[in-house]
C-alpha cells in the first residue's frame, strides 16, 4: 500500500480523499494556490505545499509543479479527484514515467476514451449500442450532409470534451453552419482540439450513468446506475440513485453493457459509463469518464462501499474484493449540488462565507471544505458543498432531503438552495416525472 499520497486538487473532494486516506493509515500531500492557503483541505493534509497562483493553469493544472511538490514530499502516488488534471492523458502518462502511480486508470485509457469520438468508434466496434451519429467531422459541408442522414436535431460535440462544452443543438438547417461554428470555437476554447462529431438530439430522455470498478486482473463490476437528468446546460444539479424508473431487469442490462464497454479495452480502476434513455427506455452509450464523479456519495451510500478507497486499494496492486453477486443496493439516496451562485440565473456568487450550518441527523451526509468565515474565490468552479441523503425508499430520501435543506445555513453569498426546495417540493419530481429538459421548463416558470 502507498505511503503518501497528493491530492492534486482543491476543495472538497481533495478533503474527501484526505479523510479516505487518513482512515487507511496513508499520509496525505495537499497542494494549494496561494489564495487557497488557509483552506480547510490544506488544513487536513500532513503536509501542504503551494504550487502557484490563483490561476489554476499556474497552479491546480500546472505539471511541473505538481510533479515537483510530489518529489520534495516524497509522494508514492498522486489522487487528480475530478476536474484540473484528472482527464488529462499526459499527465498520467509523466506521472507512469518517473515512478509516481496515477490513482485512477491509465493514460492510454485516459487517452483513448477522452476522445469522444474515437470511443464511440470503439464501443460500434464491440456492438454496444449507440446514439445514431458520426465520427469527427472534417468540415461543415460533411456535417450537413451527416445531419441530414441523421435526422433532425441533432447535437454538436466537443471530441476531446466534457461538463457541457462545446455542445450546440441544431434543430434545422439553416442552423447547423453556425453551431459548426461555435462549437468548434469553444472546443478549442476548453480543450484545445477544435475536433467535434455529430449525434440524434433525443427530445427529453433521461441521462443514466452506471458506476464501474475494475481491478488490474480483469475483474469487473457494476455499483448500480445514477439518474442525472436535472441538469442545466448539460451541467449536472441533482443526483439520485437509483433511478426511479428503471426495473431491475434494466438495471442487470445496463450494468452488463457497461461492464463489457470497460472490460472490451481492459480498462482499471473506477469509471462511469453514460447513457442516454428514450421514453421507451432504449439506452444509447455517450462516453466514459475515466475518473471519480462528483456525485459518487450517492452510489457509497446505497452500497456502503467507499469509492476512494477503492480507487487507491486498485491503484495500489489489489484485486478486488467482490463479486456482482456481492454488490446490494439498499434504500435510496439523493445529492443535491450547493453552488455559489444566484439561484434564478445561475450566475456566480463570490464573497465570504459569514455563517455556515450543516444540516445532520440520520440519514444525511455533507460533503464540504466550506466553514464560517470561508471565502469563495472568483478562480474556480461554484461548487462548495454536496448536500447527500439517504433513506429506506425514495419518499424517506426525499423528506430527508428537504429537512436538510431547511437546516442548511450559508450567509454572506447567494447559493442554489433555495432552487432545491423548489425542485424537492415539485409534484413532477417527487412523482419521478424528469428528463434532461425539466430544469429549463422549470427554471422558465420561477412560481411554480
Amino acid at each position: 500500500m502507498f505511503k503518501k499520497i497528493l491530492i492534486a486538487n482543491r476543495g472538497e473532494i481533495a478533503l474527501r480523499v484526505i479523510r479516505a486516506c487518513k482512515e487507511m493509515g496513508i499520509s496525505t500531500v495537499a497542494v494549494h494556490s496561494d489564495v487557497d492557503t488557509n483552506s480547510l483541505h490544506v488544513r487536513a493534509a500532513d503536509e501542504h505545499v503551494c504550487i502557484g497562483p490563483a490561476d489554476s493553469a499556474l497552479s491546480y493544472r500546472n505539471i511541473p509543479n505538481v510533479l515537483s511538490a510530489a518529489e520534495v514530499t516524497g509522494a508514492d502516488a498522486i489522487h487528480p479527484g475530478y476536474g484540473f488534471l484528472a482527464e488529462n492523458a499526459h499527465f498520467a502518462e509523466v506521472c507512469e514515467s518517473i515512478g509516481v502511480r496515477f490513482i485512477g486508470p491509465t493514460s492510454e485509457h485516459i487517452a483513448m476514451l477522452g476522445d469522444k469520438a474515437k470511443a464511440r468508434e470503439i464501443m460500434a466496434r464491440k456492438g454496444i449500442p449507440l446514439m445514431p451519429g458520426t465520427g469527427e467531422l472534417k468540415n461543415e459541408q460533411e456535417a450537413l450532409e451527416a445531419a441530414r442522414k441523421i435526422g433532425f436535431p441533432v447535437i454538436f460535440k466537443a471530441s476531446a470534451g466534457g461538463g457541457g462544452r462545446g455542445m450546440r443543438v441544431v434543430n434545422k438547417e439553416e442552423d447547423l453552419a453556425r453551431a459548426f461554428q461555435t462549437a468548434q470555437a469553444e472546443a478549442k476554447a476548453n480543450f484545445s482540439n477544435d475536433a467535434v462529431y455529430l449525434e440524434k438530439f433525443f427530445i427529453e430522455p433521461r441521462h443514466i450513468e452506471v458506476q464501474i470498478l475494475a481491478d488490474e486482473k480483469g475483474r469487473t463490476v457494476f455499483l448500480g446506475e445514477r439518474d442525472c437528468s436535472i441538469q442545466r446546460r448539460y451541467q449536472k444539479l441533482l443526483e439520485e440513485s437509483p433511478s426511479p424508473v428503471i426495473d431491475e431487469r434494466l438495471r442487470r442490462e445496463m450494468g452488463n453493457v457497461a461492464v463489457e464497454a470497460v472490460r472490451s479495452v481492459h480498462y482499471r480502476n473506477a469509471g462511469t459509463v453514460e447513457f442516454l434513455l428514450d421514453k421507451d427506455h432504449n439506452f444509447y452509450f455517450m462516453e466514459v469518464n475515466s475518473r471519480i464523479q462528483v456525485e459518487h456519495p450517492v452510489t457509497e451510500m446505497i452500497t456502503g462501499i467507499d469509492l476512494i478507497k477503492e480507487q487507491i486499494r486498485i491503484a495500489a496492486g489489489h484485486p478486488l474484493a467482490y463479486r456482482q453477486q456481492d454488490i446490494k443496493l439498499t434504500g435510496h439516496s439523493i445529492e443535491c449540488r450547493i453552488n455559489a451562485e444566484c439561484p434564478e440565473k445561475f450566475t456566480p456568487c463570490p464573497g465570504t462565507v459569514t455563517r455556515f450550518h450543516q444540516p445532520g441527523g440520520l440519514g444525511i451526509r455533507v460533503d464540504s471544505a466550506i466553514e464560517s468565515g470561508s471565502v469563495v474565490v472568483p478562480h474556480y468552479d461554484s461548487l462548495i458543498a454536496k448536500l447527500i441523503s439517504h433513506g429506506q425508499n425514495r419518499d424517506e430520501a426525499m423528506a430527508r432531503m428537504r429537512r436538510a435543506l431547511d437546516e442548511f445555513v450559508i450567509d454572506g453569498i447567494k447559493t442554489t438552495i433555495p432552487l432545491h426546495k423548489r425542485i424537492l417540493n415539485d409534484p413532477d419530481f417527487q412523482k419521478g416525472r424528469v428528463s434532461t429538459g425539466f430544469l429549463e421548463r422549470f427554471t422558465a416558470n420561477p412560481s411554480a
